[in-house]
Formats: structure tokens, sequence, C-alpha cells
């Protein structure tokens, strides 16, 4: 999946310097193998690492299964890395001196059956926080394999539509344009649209 871009005025291409290339989809899977490569691992070592399947790390690396949040988390302890370096572009690590621009339909996509996620300051690596907008495919909790649940907190905020938000401990939440919700991510939880169309929401996880 491509984003795609308006054409602005020569001024304002002036005014941002050269031509960034576009946000396009992310292959996982591609990382993923380069990771184990890179280590020399086989899918059961790296499995055992992962605490994954070595058929769910085959599955992963060839494109034929979107990973959940927690499993991204799993991958990235497992090869003992930052969350944010599995999506990340660039190698340097400046705290004290970074920025990263992100404009309208630019990111990095990543699509699971439930969700389609457009991962923002992606260029970017050890990033206390991973936001990112998403559009929520799924129409019931019944469509969710199993329900997420990693490391962090994590905080939602409705842009278009309306969802429901569900956790363990409580009861599911209507939530529309302007919600927000923010929880102990620890706790399992999914979210579905409640609208004709998809909602769409801001979502942030920390990456520690």
């Amino acid at each position: 999946m491509t984003a795609t871009k308006i054409g602005p005025t020569d001024y304002l291409e002036e005014l941002r310097g050269p031509r960034r290339r576009r946000g396009t989809s992310f292959h996982l899977g591609d990382r993923i193998r380069q990771l184990r490569r890179e280590r020399k691992l086989t899918l059961e070592e790296a499995g055992r690492l992962t605490s994954l399947a070595a058929s769910t790390l085959s599955k992963i690396e060839n494109d034929q299964m979107s990973p959940t949040f927690d499993v991204v988390q799993k991958l990235a302890h497992g090869f003992d890395i930052d969350i944010t370096e599995l999506f990340a572009t660039d190698s340097g690590h400046r705290p004290g001196s970074r920025r990263s621009v992100t404009l309208k339909s630019e990111g990095r996509m990543m699509e699971t059956p439930v969700y389609r996620h457009r991962l923002l300051a992606s260029e970017l690596s050890h990033k206390k926080i991973l936001p990112f907008i998403s559009s929520i495919k799924a129409r019931s909790v019944d469509e969710f394999s199993e329900w997420a649940s990693h490391e962090g907190e994590e905080f939602l905020y409705v842009l278009e539509g309306e969802v429901r938000f569900c956790t363990e401990h409580y009861e599911p939440v209507a939530l529309g344009p302007g919600d927000s919700i923010y929880i102990d991510a620890s706790m399992r939880h999914v979210c579905y649209s409640t609208s004709e169309k998809d909602a769409v929401v801001m979502w942030i996880n920390t990456g520690e």
C-alpha cells in the first residue's frame, strides 16, 4: 500500500527542501528474517528466544501472518533490540537533538486482519513512545483470535467514527470523536468499530 501525495506549490517545496520518499507498506517479515540471519539463528532457535513457535516466525517472515503488538514486543525482546528498531530506518541515536516530521499520508503501513496502522516518526529508533494512526477494520470482538496484552501503557484518541474498547476487569466503553482512553497495556484488550465505515484513531504505546 503506497501513501499518495497531493502536490504542494513550488514555494512550499522550497521550504521543505529535497523531496522525501513517501511512506510505503513495511514488510516486517523481511526485517525479522534479516535479524535472524544476522544472528545466524534457525527458526527453532529464534523461536526459543522470542517465545514464539517456529511455524509462527516462518509465517511472519513470509508475510503470511500479521503479528499483534504483543507479538511484535516478543520479537523485539527476543532479538534484544528496542521495539522501535523493528520499524526504524535510521541508525543514529541522538536523543538530545532529534526531531521527526510526518506529513499527511506519510508513515510506514502495517496491516493486520483487524487493524490498519500507519506508523508515525518511523525513521527514529529508541523512541519512548510509539505513535500511530489506525483504521479499525473489526466490527465485532469475535473477529479477534486473541486479545492484545503487552508491557507499558497505551493511549487511544478517536478521530473519526465510533469504537467499542474492551478490557478485562472493566465493562466495554463506547467512544466517539474527541473521546480517549488510557490503560495499563498489560490488561488484555481489543478495540472494534461500531460505525458503518472503519473508525480512525490515534494510538500511542510506550516503547519501553
